[in-house]
């Protein structure tokens, strides 16, 4: 889901260059209207507000799907001029999405002859920021979007492993175990002595951000010399692994090199932090292309493979699963529904990030190109190159009972520890508990959810 460039993202005011627009001699586009019926720049300060910029996209998105070249240029045009990006929240939001829908454009149907369409297309590819393991650490701290699956996360590992004397981690983290540590702080200070950890990941065989800059062998060798420093024994093991068949290869070899020992009395955690949304799901599977597509083929049978995955890991009778991610529903095959979906979720990393990011910050320029991406890969792409499927939380919640799992409360200590962490953050964030489950708020809107299941 995260992902970040050392340098923000060009402007589009600068880099756009559409067909048929007023042009003076230095290439720039001429801010006057050259189409009948659409306003002057002077007029353009009416389409501001969050819902008309909304409705544009929405009426963008319609005209490049029915290949209407025209109607999409001007739209795109008066984007263009009402959404810099270095404008409020609302217009970079915005921006974010014009970028989208023109990369969307230059893929598809007759908006092929947007020739500038295109070459701006290449002139936003996204690079890749590699983190070192303490700037990914200290960047996950400046927020609660990860710090809360974290807190709640951890405090549920620590009440069921009170007793064990083994204790097996199964971290599937989109951060690359950054929880890890913490964790390791609180099981060397348990009354009874720390248990062994043995942690074992999915080694990262797929370009999702945020990414390392060493690989998963060198992170494990520091996590062990970490635990080692607090007295902890710790056993990091990688296994290649993949979400695009739902980590069939790590379940495959947990049971055939028998690493999980339920008899032996070692508790089995499986730790899944933003990481299942991947794993395709059914829609993917729905889509028939036609010869006029410009995306890949896709299988014709069903792709159950969150299914598949969540029953698999049912069949290793884990100690306890806990589930946390992102609260929004991103997988209609419906690109308008889609565009609705995701414009009203993501205004929330851009409406809290004045709150802890100053303005031209390179942290800030990482963070404004995760979510760039993240819209780029909801909006333009389709088939498998739409990875960012999120799903809400009481589809996972249906998904986990009917791999029959059982869902189970948070202690008071969990939520104690989770509200001592939004103290230290901005007053809009919130925690509210709905049933058994943790949901992490902004101005009272859904944002990130935490749940944990047994076997039933």
């Amino acid at each position: 889901m995260m992902q970040f460039t050392e340098t923000p993202p060009p402007s589009l005011h600068q880099i756009t260059s559409f067909p048929n627009l007023p042009m003076n001699n230095n290439n720039q586009i001429n801010r006057t209207c050259p189409w009948p019926g659409f306003p002057t720049s002077k007029a353009l300060g009416s389409f501001g507000d969050a819902n008309c910029m909304e409705q544009l996209l929405v009426h963008c998105a319609n005209a490049i799907e029915s290949n209407d070249a025209t109607l999409a240029q001007q739209i795109l045009w008066v984007l263009n001029n009402i959404a810099p990006p270095d404008g409020d929240s609302n217009q970079r939001l915005t921006c974010g999405f014009l970028r989208a829908l023109i990369a969307r454009a230059a893929n598809v149907g007759t908006c092929k002859m947007f020739t500038a369409m295109a070459n701006a297309q290449a002139n936003l590819a996204i690079t890749t920021h590699k983190f070192s393991v303490i700037e990914l650490a200290s960047f996950v701290d400046l927020t609660p979007w990860h710090r809360f699956g974290f807190a709640a996360a951890n405090a549920a590992i620590l009440d069921v492993a009170e007793g064990f004397s083994v204790i097996h981690i199964l971290d599937l983290s989109l951060t690359h175990c950054m929880q890890i540590p913490t964790l390791i702080d609180a099981l060397a200070s348990r009354p009874e002595g720390p248990p062994l950890v043995k942690l074992t990941v999915a080694g990262a065989t797929e370009d999702v951000p945020p990414m390392l800059d060493l690989s998963y062998e060198e992170l494990g060798a520091k996590l062990v010399n970490f635990a080692r420093s607090r007295n902890v024994m710790l056993e990091f093991r990688v296994i290649p692994s993949t979400s695009s068949d739902g980590f069939s290869a790590l379940i495959e070899e947990l049971r055939v090199q028998h690493l999980v020992c339920a008899d032996s009395g070692e508790a089995l955690i499986v730790n899944c932090h933003m990481m299942l949304h991947y794993i395709p799901e059914e829609t993917l599977s729905t889509i028939h292309n036609t010869n006029s597509s410009p995306y890949p083929l896709e299988s014709s049978s069903p792709s159950y493979h969150r299914t598949m995955f969540l029953k698999s890991l049912r069949s290793l009778n884990p100690t306890i699963v806990v589930l946390v991610d992102e609260d929004a529903d991103f997988t209609s095959n419906n690109l308008v529904c889609r565009l609705r979906s995701a414009y009203n979720y993501l205004w929330i990393p851009y409406d809290t990030m004045d709150t802890f990011l100053p303005r031209g910050s390179k942290q800030r320029q990482w963070y404004e190109a995760d979510i760039c991406w993240k819209i780029e890969n909801v909006i333009a792409h389709e088939g498998p190159r739409r990875i960012e499927r999120l799903e809400p939380k009481s589809r996972w919640a249906q998904r986990m009972r009917n791999a029959n799992f059982r869902s189970v409360m948070f202690s008071e200590d969990a939520v104690s520890e989770v509200k001592h962490m939004l103290d230290e953050h901005a007053a809009g964030w919130g925690l509210k508990k709905e049933e058994e489950d943790l949901v992490l708020t902004w101005k009272g809107h859904n944002v990130v959810f935490a749940t944990a299941w047994v076997p039933a």
